[in-house]
């Protein structure tokens, strides 16, 4: 009596990944069903499509609608609702948010821990933005912090570090590092210069240089002492931008051409660490980044030797023929990159 081995195939998301052929040689050795070999068979034709990131992207975007929402319904009834109603509703919110995600999380580790349930990470992420919303409130109609806006900032800033460590979210993380750059900016910026609105000061160029220079420091340490390794990617990402477009920054506002050479010496030597350290770990994202910030460095540096020939301006042909050829010529490296990190 020929024994068979029904499957309970239907649902296994990875079943199209599976070797049909094995199933049809077991089929032929009596060791499975033809009904389930025709279950294989049919959910080899309609392979199941994951909703995973439409269902995130979905509950990411529900959260900010419901923050927007919310600010617009304040700002339309705060004549009728009441400074202390509204603030007793934010603090609410968030109070249950972190209430909820603190019986939920998983103990502490120094390693990466997944969501204990679907909306974990939303309801976090709903938490912190209302207490954002309710500090920023607090300030805006009560001026709680006076005119120390570096106070203001800072201490938002713990309070987003401390929530993206403790509970393992990388977005908020994202959220902790700019407010570190705001607060940084505040700090070092004078009063007014900041409602002046000028960003080119040279003491804000060096500051921020030296925050992106910090970030791609912490980025190193916390991959060499694996203390939450994955949140390295967040600190090299925007230590690499804000560093990278400190010094694109610095190249523009000295403008004499000695002085000028040393800020592009200094970038073109940075975007070849990053370019090499990309092609380390396979990452064409940050090679990307090294090569982009020096084409337009290069660029910067072609238009200022051409109009530096004439008094009137430049031969704009030459110009037109040099960005068209480094167009070409940056696609291909870019290709050539690609390659080059998917042969490794």
């Amino acid at each position: 009596m020929t024994s068979y081995v029904n499957f309970p195939v239907p649902y296994d998301r990875k079943l199209h990944h599976m070797n049909y052929e094995l199933f049809e040689k077991l089929h032929q050795e009596g060791l499975v069903s033809t009904e389930s070999l025709k279950k294989i068979s049919e959910e080899k034709r309609r392979p199941l499509i994951s909703l995973f990131w439409d269902l995130n992207t979905l509950l990411g975007f529900g959260v900010i609608a419901f923050t927007t929402g919310l600010g617009i319904l304040i700002y339309k009834n705060i004549d009728t609702i009441g400074h202390q109603v509204i603030l007793v509703l934010i603090a609410a919110i968030s109070i249950a948010c972190f209430t909820y995600c603190s019986k939920k999380k998983p103990p502490f580790t120094r390693f990466k821990s997944d969501a204990p349930t679907p909306i974990f990470d939303y309801v976090l992420l709903l938490g912190t933005l209302t207490m954002l919303t309710f500090a920023a409130y607090l300030q805006f109609q009560y001026e709680v912090f006076g005119t120390h806006y570096g106070l203001a900032t800072f201490l938002p800033m713990v309070a987003l570090f401390f929530i993206a460590y403790y509970f393992d979210h990388i977005g908020i993380l994202n959220l902790a590092i700019l407010n570190l750059g705001i607060w940084i900016g505040v700090t070092v910026t004078p009063r007014q210069l900041l409602l002046a609105s000028t960003y080119h000061s040279e003491t804000i160029i060096y500051t921020y240089l030296a925050l992106g220079l910090f970030l791609a420091l912490l980025a190193l340490l916390t991959k060499y002492y694996d203390f939450k390794a994955h949140f390295s990617f967040s600190f090299q990402h925007l230590g690499v931008h804000v560093t990278l477009i400190s010094l694109l920054a610095s190249y523009i506002y000295h403008y004499s051409m000695a002085t000028s050479f040393l800020w592009l010496f200094a970038m073109i030597i940075l975007a070849t660490l990053c370019y090499l350290q990309a092609l380390k770990i396979k990452s064409f994202y940050f090679s990307l980044l090294a090569l982009l910030y020096s084409y337009v460095a290069a660029c910067g540096l072609i238009w200022r030797i051409v109009f530096s020939m004439e008094s009137k301006g430049g031969p704009f042909e030459l110009l037109l023929l040099f960005f068209i050829i480094s167009t070409i010529g940056f696609a291909y490296l870019l290709k050539l990159t690609h390659q080059k990190i998917k042969a490794k």
